[in-house]
Order: structure tokens, then C-alpha cells, then sequence
């Protein structure tokens, strides 16, 4: 957990600790990456955006850039409520996005949803080949005709969705819920949006995510 506020970050705490997490807390960015870059990371890590020296945005950017770190969940907890706030955090690779104030029970079930969800894509995981493209969840690696392609979290698991259904039309509100989960307030917005990056970032390979108008998209079969 990080967060510059001593007090918040004792009530986090305490009410995971009861929830039966072992908790680590941080009140500094540059702190936490150090934490996060040990030898053994935690398995979540909750991170306010407002940081004395180095911002959220800038912990999460480099998490995700991180090849030891990018499938680390990360749940957004902080002060800015605006949509235009949780889409640039969705778009950084964030897991989840609570607002404050906001009740620590929400929190630790929250939390419990995003390893969980972590948790059966990594059960399901298994090295993925259609046509030019090669997924490994495992490793969170991507390569197209052996040239490895960097993604982010979100792209990643939007590409692993469509792949393991080649051929079956995936709607953009399947796909909300199941790489962002239900209760999660974006809009369809963001799958365009992540779904027309990750076509620029995979080239030719792009053709293989098909457009079905008015409904979703379908991974070629």
C-alpha cells in the first residue's frame, strides 16, 4: 500500500491485516519501487496517484514497463473521481480504481476480486500461437514472427481474451467485464481505444482482430 497519509495508511492496513493479508506499507514512490523491485514482489500492490516525490502515474508507468512486475495487479486509490482520471488510469495498466473517501470493507473485497480474477487468467495460461502471433501469459511476453512486441497490461489481456476464442464475437461489454471486471465505471470508449493501439503496436498481425459493427470484435479464426 502506498500513500503519503499516515493515518489511511494505518486504517488500510489494519483492515487488510484482518482480512488476513500481510501488508506492507510505503509513503514515498521511489520507496515503493524499491520494495517492488526485491526479490520477491507482493502479489498486489494499492497506490494513491498523489505521491510527494514520484506520482502514481509514474509508479504504475514503470511497473508495467518492468518485465518482473508488469502482471502485478494494482488497484488506484485516491482523490481524483473524474472520468477523464479513471480512463488515464485504466490506460497506465491499473486493475481496479477506487475513489476516497471509500469503505475499507469495499476495499479488501475489491481486492479479493482483482487476485482472484489474476488468479484464474494464470490457471488458464498457456502459450498461445495463431498465424504470426505468439503469446506467452505466462511470461506476459508477445511476439510477432519472433519479434517481440511490448504491451501493456491492459492491451495483453484484451489480446489473450480474443485469441483463446478465435472465431466467437466478443462484445464490448463481455470484454469490460472480464479484463476490467463489472463494477468497473469505463466506458466502451476503452476497448476502441486499447484495441487500436494494440493493432498499431502488433502491424500486419493486426488484421487478425476483426470488427463486428455494432456489436464487438472477433479474433480470426
Amino acid at each position: 500500500m502506498v500513500d503519503d497519509e499516515p493515518d489511511l495508511l494505518e486504517l488500510v492496513r489494519f483492515n487488510l491485516d484482518q482480512a488476513g493479508f500481510q501488508v506492507e506499507t510505503a509513503a514515498r514512490g521511489e520507496e515503493a519501487l524499491a520494495r517492488l523491485r526485491r526479490s520477491t514482489p507482493p502479489d498486489l500492490l494499492i497506490l494513491d496517484l498523489m505521491l510527494p516525490d514520484v506520482s502514481g502515474e509514474e509508479v504504475c508507468r514503470r511497473v508495467r514497463s518492468d518485465p518482473n512486475l508488469a502482471l502485478l495487479p494494482v488497484i488506484v486509490l485516491t482523490a481524483k473521481g473524474e472520468e477523464v482520471d479513471r480512463v488515464v488510469g485504466f490506460e497506465l495498466g491499473a486493475d481496479d480504481y477506487v475513489t476516497k473517501p471509500f469503505s475499507p470493507r469495499e476495499l479488501v473485497l475489491r481486492a479479493r476480486a482483482v487476485l482472484r480474477r489474476r488468479h484464474e487468467a494464470a490457471s488458464g495460461a498457456g502459450v498461445l500461437e495463431r498465424g504470426p502471433l505468439r503469446l506467452d501469459p505466462e511470461r506476459h511476453r508477445c511476439s510477432v514472427e519472433g519479434r517481440e512486441v511490448a504491451l501493456t497490461a491492459k492491451e495483453f489481456q484484451l489480446l489473450e481474451a480474443l485469441m483463446r476464442r478465435p472465431g466467437r464475437v466478443m462484445t464490448r461489454e463481455r470484454l469490460l467485464d472480464e479484463v476490467w471486471g463489472a463494477d468497473i465505471a469505463v466506458t466502451a470508449r476503452t476497448i476502441d481505444t486499447h484495441l487500436k493501439r494494440l493493432r498499431e503496436k502488433i502491424g500486419a498481425a493486426g488484421d487478425l482482430i476483426e470488427t463486428v459493427r455494432g456489436v464487438g470484435y472477433r479474433f480470426a479464426e
